[in-house]
């Protein structure tokens, strides 16, 4: 079976008001009477990819695809004001973007924050959910972030970590995370692309099982990295406006909804305690631990358990 679906057309695409000044761009590819998956992409600043659409038999699934506030396409980017850019945001525009396409359920796809973004929704509009498929999980809880911002992953990769804390003064590498916002938000602009291009690097650096110097090269780019960096910070920072371990905690509100959890057992990113923590905690998921993988979807074995459980639930 190929990992993938040949390369699925975008069918139509536009930009939807959601409020706030927000404009976020959307698109549709697949059989318009096809069962509706929406994709939630990573990041949170990453955008949608072409990729992502061919995760999906195309005679069967109604895809669409948008890029969530600040990001990609969507208006405006990730700049100095990021007041009306939460998590809750995002909800609430997938619920417009669900009310505008006239779905009355859909099933939810994302990968690491696209994952956390799907929970959130799913445990506040469980009836508008008819099945989820996640990969790399991610929380936001307080120990996911410590392991890749404060010291955790740097057991793993110490050269990639000195390179990540090097923008930094010493006083910043206490707390990373208030150490980036402050530099991200410089008036300088050559302090903002550079400490931009240290947080994205640090990523690409631990994202695939063996080191690949492409997924470097792709998080280098100073417009990518900018605002992969501002959004990324910006809600980790606040801990994405929830509550510690809430989306665990609250896991029971997905009882009905068959849920498929695709973890790589190397993720250095999204450690496998938290996918297997969220499977404990959610009545009817499945996880597929994958045994030669990191967090990329590229790695051995991650395309093909996707592609198994979008087939499964056709």
């Amino acid at each position: 079976m190929d990992e993938l679906y040949p390369p699925t057309p975008v069918r139509a695409d536009g930009m939807l008001d959601v409020g706030d000044g927000h404009r976020i761009y959307c698109q549709e590819a697949g059989n318009p009477r096809g069962k509706p998956v929406v994709v939630l992409h990573g990041g949170p600043g990453s955008g949608t990819a072409p990729m992502t659409r061919r995760h999906f038999d195309p005679e069967a699934y109604r895809i669409i695809l948008f890029d969530q506030r600040g990001a990609g396409r969507s208006t405006p980017n990730a700049g100095d004001d990021l007041s009306a850019n939460t998590l809750w945001h995002l909800v609430s525009d997938m619920e417009k973007l669900r009310e505008r396409l006239n779905i009355e359920r859909w099933q939810l796809f994302g990968g690491s924050w696209g994952s956390t973004l799907a929970l959130a929704y799913a445990e506040t509009h469980p009836s508008r959910v008819s099945e989820m498929v996640l990969r790399g999980v991610f929380t936001v809880r307080q120990r996911e972030l410590d392991w890749l911002y404060r010291g955790g992953a740097a057991n793993l990769f110490p050269a990639e970590w000195d390179d990540f804390l090097e923008p930094l003064n010493e006083q910043q590498r206490e707390d990373p995370l208030a150490g980036y916002a402050e530099l991200l938000h410089s008036p300088d602009p050559a302090v903002r692309e550079r400490a931009a291009i240290a947080w994205s690097v640090w990523e690409g650096a631990t994202v695939a099982l063996l080191p690949q110097q492409s997924f470097v090269n792709q998080y280098a780019n100073p417009q990518f990295a900018l605002t992969f960096a501002r959004l990324a910070v910006h809600y980790f920072r606040h801990g994405a406006w929830l509550e510690e371990g809430q989306l665990i905690r609250d896991a029971g509100k997905l009882a009905g909804i068959p849920g498929v959890l695709v973890q790589g057992r190397y993720d250095a990113v999204c450690p496998p305690i938290t996918a297997y923590q969220l499977h404990r905690a959610w009545p009817g998921s499945t996880l597929k631990l994958t045994e030669s993988a990191g967090h990329a979807v590229t790695d051995p074995g991650i395309l093909a358990a996707l592609r198994e459980a979008t087939d499964s639930f056709r």
